[in-house]
């Protein structure tokens, strides 16, 4: 698992992962100054570094090196999260307290990401009214309950 990235790292990381193709220290330096003062060789020193962890790789070109990342902030985001739940003596519990501080708009990309991750035979069947608009038309599954497919509860079961 990751080390978490530093202050500084990470607004390195940051101009890496958004420009999405291999950068120079003057490129980082450039933007980076923007912000804040900083040294080309404090740029070169964190990149170096990065190389050295793992978080890009380099190639040279002339007398300097292109640093490209990777991997995706994604990745690195579904890490931490992955490590800080691993850390937990009760999983479930993490879960629910992680869910319970979710926006919305949170919740909904998280669900978003199950039917991805599950796909399209686990994904939980469309409901559709038998008229348009037909009250009481939505099933169970429909209203956040989850109904086993009868015929593969009798395929698991033998009968």
């Amino acid at each position: 698992m990751p080390r978490p990235l530093g202050e500084l790292e990470d607004a390195v990381m940051t101009r890496v992962w958004k420009w999405n193709r291999p950068v120079t220290v003057r490129e980082v330096l450039e933007d980076l100054q923007q912000e804040r003062s900083i040294a080309y060789t404090t740029v070169m020193t964190v990149l170096d570094n990065l190389h050295q962890k793992g978080w890009v790789r380099r190639e040279a070109e002339g007398r300097a090196y292109r640093y490209e990342a990777v991997s995706t902030r994604a990745a690195y985001a579904a890490a931490l999260m992955n490590d800080a739940w691993a850390q937990s003596d009760n999983p479930a519990a993490a879960l629910v307290a992680f869910f319970g501080m979710m926006s919305d708009e949170q919740r909904h990309a998280l669900r978003d990401a199950v039917r991805m991750v599950q796909g399209p035979e686990t994904a939980e069947p469309a409901t559709t009214p038998s008229a348009p608009g037909a009250p009481g038309a939505q099933t169970e599954a429909g209203k956040g309950g989850a109904v086993e497919n009868p015929a593969s509860a009798t395929e698991r079961d033998g009968r």
